[in-house]
């Protein structure tokens, strides 16, 4: 009898699952993830990103980006050795006049007086280094908690109108790692009409180059890094 081969039936096609549950508010999509080495991969990039970042953040800080002005303003409450460097080049550059910022003293408990700001102290300080009095100028805020170096510009916006000066340019010397701040807020302060230049002293203490090497230099980006993002992200001009 011959083998006769009998085809076999297809089976039914199934019905395929439905992608969507709940009258259409859950819908069920194929997609793609990370593997391990993906996963591994995205890591070295952060790290590196993370690393670099952390490299280049003294020099974002410690921006130097003067102008050409002829009035140099010195923020009062810097260290002797900064003050030293602000005389010198108020010396050697062709300014007409300077001008002490800054707010009470530490732990003076606010403000009591003008003679008893970092202006004050500022002031005399660059007198004491050689400058002229009469071209040395105290300009003095009373805040003592937050905000002071915005203060500060305010103060000297108002002082520059109140003697009757058409400034249209000035230089803030300032110490490092606060000089990126001090450019943001003086601006804010100052506004289109005032251009603002600023240039950061180096600190003689550690070489900023491998600032991540000495405690201090820690403490100067760390420190800065915060009190910028707070600048740049929370803070509005009063």
């Amino acid at each position: 009898m011959p083998n006769i081969s009998l085809a076999s039936k297809p089976e039914p096609a199934r019905a395929k699952p439905s992608r969507k549950k709940f009258g259409g508010l859950l819908t069920r999509e194929e997609r793609w993830h990370l593997s391990l080495r993906g996963w591994l991969l995205l890591l070295c990039v952060i790290t590196g990103a993370g690393w670099l970042t952390l490299l280049n953040a003294f020099s974002f800080l410690a921006i130097n980006q003067p102008v050409d002005s002829d009035v140099l303003v010195v923020e009062g409450w810097m260290t002797n050795w900064a003050i030293q460097i602000a005389a010198e080049e108020f010396k050697h550059g062709a300014y007409k006049m300077v001008c002490s910022t800054g707010g009470p003293v530490p732990g003076s408990g606010g403000y009591t007086n003008d003679f008893n700001t970092v202006a004050s102290v500022g002031a005399e300080r660059l007198i004491g280094l050689g400058i002229p009095r009469e071209l040395v100028h105290t300009v003095p805020s009373r805040e003592a908690a937050r905000d002071r170096t915005f203060a500060s510009a305010v103060v000297l916006k108002q002082w520059f109108r109140e003697q009757g000066m058409d400034v249209r340019a000035i230089n803030v010397m300032t110490e490092t790692t606060h000089a990126r701040r001090t450019l943001l807020l003086f601006q804010a302060a100052m506004g289109p009409e005032i251009k603002v230049g600023v240039i950061a002293l180096m600190n003689p203490d550690f070489n900023p180059d491998k600032w991540w090497q000495y405690s201090e230099g820690v403490r100067d980006v760390i420190g800065e890094s915060l009190a910028y993002l707070y600048a740049k992200v929370f803070f509005w001009r009063r």
